[in-house]
């Protein structure tokens, strides 16, 4: 070891050393931290509500030009659905004004639209009706106490035999969240049983599980906090939830394993803290800053709905790095020697032995590479085939479970309206000063408008246009023949907005646009996947730069980068194959194809990518210590995927479990979510990671380390595991040596049979 970094130890290395003599402090330190958060939150944290206005589109410019020339509205629209089965809703007419009555009542109700006396509101054959309620807010986000309220107002109806079932955005609140409950008790439960089985020590085992915990409980009340000045989407606090877990249990997962091979080797054990944080923590903070910027990225979309979900998790990737690099050894220092004295069988830390079963596979892949690294690849490409099909669209209430409330208020008006009337758009044309004054003329282009609508292949029905009270707005409602979810509907958003109003309106001085719930939701999916390049490319050459940054290789950096592309197609393929394509949507709770969720992609391409990142890290800089201290290209990659295969490998089926366990939600973009990340988990800890990056790296030998000199001057210093290493003047050439990272000199096993130096 460099004698002056022995005598004068890194900012890492003296904090962590800081914590674990003063560990009291940083515990007490957390659960104030706790504490206050969660009592600011109940005091001024907000509420949880999708939104997805889109400034600047014709959607959102329609809805925002109704909501300003007519009266009553303004707000949010949620219907509230009643069916009779024998009679008609007309005769329970005094109960009918009774629940209207009631819900007028109502704090934050705006109007409510007794469906007696609204023109299309009763179904063709009487015995289905819809009640429009309009709230100042969107009832999603309310306090889930409000259904007590709306279910005491429409009790006269209920009692009077009439069913009554609550449309989106309303029947989203009476969605019960404790699946998320159950979803994050099996991801404990698991990562219990796989640190057990693994490592053997019970200490081991339980402080992992406590610093995430407890780092995801601060992350989740400062969320909370947030939300109160913020806008945070529904998912926020599940996706917090899916990475902080995650994400947790890995950091201190690899600090303790760490922590542990260093008191093995005879270090002291505040010592061996203080090395610890130097090395894995450095690499915890690397890995936690990818995902994080990664995360990050998602805001470059420009639309708030997305970025709010990638602060939300990229908030608990910070907070759960930050426990880990604190509060672990903190930890570790009160258990000192004791971390291995309860265990349930022989405990064990990182394998050094040369005939330990990884070291066997780093030869295995190191004879044939090319069969390994194609093999992978291949694996990896069918997997992806799906993928090239996807599309994109709003998961609305028909694909959620019949359990749901809004899911049965989506059926009752696809049986008693059609299931366009799910999804109706309103066209809106906004006239000029002639024509506002011109009787007439407004109602020439009126019958013009509705003539043109009629005609379009895929409309099912168009009201009569009607004039806003102020004269400067023309409205009609056209109700597609298929339902929200369906590409016919997609196409005819499309031949509307961009064909059909505009010729209806050519030459009359108005100005059409689209817009409803459907369109909308069209309008969110078009602009995300013309953004989704543009955040590929973000992310992508972000963690590029950090990745050569960090490793002063732009052979490996690139490698990192174009196989987490491999391992996200393939995730996407799977998430297509199941939920687009059917094949087992029933096993999670799915009865029927649909679309995948216009914002999944971009937000598994963000977690994914920078996820992968955290495994690539780890492995990597495990690879490169060895290499700075032998200048053994082989011996390095055997060695590191030998020291970081189990560790990988557990922190792998504990992130797994903790995804996989949120198919579980009662959401299904969730649920996409959910399989999408397990997947690619299960993927990046096996092909990757034990056949692409080793098969690779063995190819590409002494090249894996070559940087040009001019490149190496000008990037800045930041090393996961110690000083970078000299460039050297081509792929072939011999680097300069140069001290090892600040560490305990690492076991390296003798030599594998068939390396070659």
């Amino acid at each position: 070891m460099n004698t002056a970094s022995a005598e004068r130890p890194g900012l890492l290395h003296r904090s962590g050393r800081w914590c674990a003599r003063h560990a009291w402090r940083i515990v007490t330190l957390w659960v104030l931290l706790l504490a206050g958060l969660g009592a600011a939150d109940h005091a001024w944290g907000g509420t949880f509500a999708d939104s997805f206005s889109l400034p600047g589109t014709g959607a959102q410019t329609g809805a925002d030009l109704i909501e300003a020339h007519t009266t009553g509205a303004g707000g949010t629209a949620a219907p509230l659905v009643l069916h009779t089965a024998g009679g008609t809703v007309a005769g329970h007419r005094e109960a009918v004004a009774a629940a209207v009555a009631g819900l007028d009542r109502l704090p934050g109700v705006l109007s409510v639209a007794d469906p007696l006396a609204t023109p299309g509101a009763v179904s063709p054959r009487g015995d289905t009706a819809r009640v429009t309620v309009r709230f100042d807010g969107n009832p999603a986000g309310f306090d889930p106490s409000y259904l007590a309220r709306v279910d005491a107002a429409v009790e006269p109806l209920r009692a009077d035999g009439v069913t009554v079932e609550y449309g989106e955005p309303l029947g989203q609140l009476a969605a019960t969240g404790s699946a998320d409950r159950v979803s994050e008790g099996i991801g404990l439960a698991v990562a219990v049983l796989v640190l057990l089985i693994g490592f053997g020590s019970v200490a081991a085992a339980g402080l992992p599980l406590l610093t995430a915990v407890l780092g995801l409980a601060v992350g989740l009340g400062a969320l909370g906090l947030l939300a109160g000045p913020f806008d945070f989407a529904r998912a926020s606090p599940t996706l917090a939830a899916m990475m902080g877990l995650g994400v947790g249990v890995d950091y201190a997962l690899f600090l303790t394993t760490r922590y542990r091979a260093l008191l093995h080797a005879g270090a002291e054990p505040d010592e061996a803290v203080g090395r610890t944080v130097a090395t894995s923590g450095r690499a915890v903070l690397v890995a936690a800053a990818t995902v994080a910027m990664a995360l990050g990225g998602l805001c470059a979309s420009g639309v708030g709905f997305i970025g709010t979900l990638g602060i939300a998790a990229g908030l608990s990737v910070v907070v759960a790095a930050a426990a880990s690099v604190t509060l672990t050894p903190a930890l570790l220092g009160l258990l000192g020697r004791r971390v291995d004295r309860f265990h349930v069988r022989t405990p064990v830390a990182e394998p050094t032995g040369a005939s330990d079963v990884w070291h066997r596979w780093a030869l295995r892949v190191a004879r044939r590479p090319w069969v390994f690294l194609t093999a992978g690849l291949l694996l990896l490409c069918v997997l992806a085939l799906p993928a090239a099909s996807m599309r994109l669209g709003h998961v609305d209430a028909g694909a959620q479970s019949t359990a749901r409330t809004d899911r049965r208020a989506y059926d009752l008006i696809t049986e008693g309206f059609g299931a366009g009337a799910n999804g109706p758009l309103t066209v809106v044309a906004q006239l000029d000063s002639g024509r506002i004054s011109d009787p007439a003329g407004r109602e020439d282009l009126a019958a013009s408008l509705r003539r043109e609508l009629t005609a379009v292949p895929g409309v099912a029905s168009v009201t009569a246009p009607v004039t806003s009270p102020d004269r400067a707005l023309l409205l009609t409602t056209v109700t597609p023949a298929a339902g929200p979810r369906d590409p016919e509907t997609a196409r005819l958003v499309h031949t509307l907005r961009d064909e059909t109003v505009p010729h209806a309106l050519a030459g009359t001085g108005a100005t059409g646009y689209v817009t409803g719930t459907a369109a909308a939701a069209q309008t969110f999916t078009d602009t995300l996947a013309a953004t989704l390049p543009r955040i590929v490319a973000v992310v992508a050459v972000a963690a590029f730069l950090l990745l050569l940054t960090v490793f002063r290789s732009p052979l490996i950096a690139l490698k990192a980068a174009v196989l987490n592309l491999f391992s996200i197609a393939a995730a996407y393929g799977v998430v297509v194959a199941v939920f687009q394509w059917g094949w087992g949507g029933a096993l999670f709770g799915v009865s029927e194809p649909v679309p995948v969720e216009s914002y999944v992609p971009m937000m598994m391409f963000a977690i994914v990518f920078g996820l992968s990142m955290d495994y690539e890290v780890f492995l990597l800089s495990r690879i490169r210590e060895v290499w700075l201290d032998r200048r053994d290209n082989h011996l390095a990659v055997a060695t590191g995927l030998a020291a970081t295969a189990r560790v990988i490998t557990c922190a792998a089926l504990i992130m797994t479990s903790v995804f996989l366990a949120f198919l579980l939600s009662t959401n299904v973009a969730v649920k996409m979510l959910a399989l999408g990340l397990g997947v690619s988990v299960v993927l990046d800890a096996t092909v990757v990671r034990l056949l692409l990056v080793p098969a690779s790296m063995y190819l590409f030998g002494r090249a894996n380390w070559w940087l040009p000199d001019r490149l190496d001057r000008i990037l800045p210093r930041l090393d996961p595991e110690g000083p970078a290493p000299a460039s050297t003047a081509g792929p072939g050439a011999e680097p300069a040596r140069e001290p090892a990272p600040e560490t305990d000199p690492i076991p390296t096993p003798a030599p594998l049979p068939g390396d070659r130096r």
